[in-house]
């Protein structure tokens, strides 16, 4: 239902993974933009991207001018994380739930929440 809907994706993922789902998702001229680093290459469906005038960029890292931007972006369109904050102490259990493809968000450990409540 949302195929050719997105002006852009912004694509964090750091592994293999198929970015035509990505691509089917822009609408013509809509860009997706790739800012994780799988350790081996992707395959580009360029037919899509030729009859949508589509447009696939990266960016390694954004200057302070450049992220500063992104976040008054995001804050004057209310655009929010989606994380599931986790302790210290779950930290093996999260890298289980990666190996079992059990996640939906991005893991936020809370190292000074956890820090506090070992304090005596």
């Amino acid at each position: 239902a949302a195929m050719g809907t997105f002006d852009g994706i912004i694509d964090t993922v750091s592994a293999v993974h198929a970015i035509s789902p990505l691509i089917d998702l822009l609408k013509s001229h809509g860009k997706l933009i790739m800012v994780g680093a799988p350790d081996k290459p992707l395959k580009l469906p360029v037919y899509p991207l030729l009859m949508g005038r589509k447009l696939v960029a990266g960016s390694a890292i954004g200057g302070m001018k450049e992220t500063q931007e992104m976040i008054d972006f995001a804050a004057k369109h209310n655009i929010t994380a989606e994380i599931e904050v986790i302790s210290m102490d779950y930290v093996n259990t999260a890298m289980k739930r990666l190996a079992k493809n059990d996640v939906r968000y991005r893991f936020v450990i809370d190292v000074g929440n956890t820090l506090a409540a070992t304090k005596p």
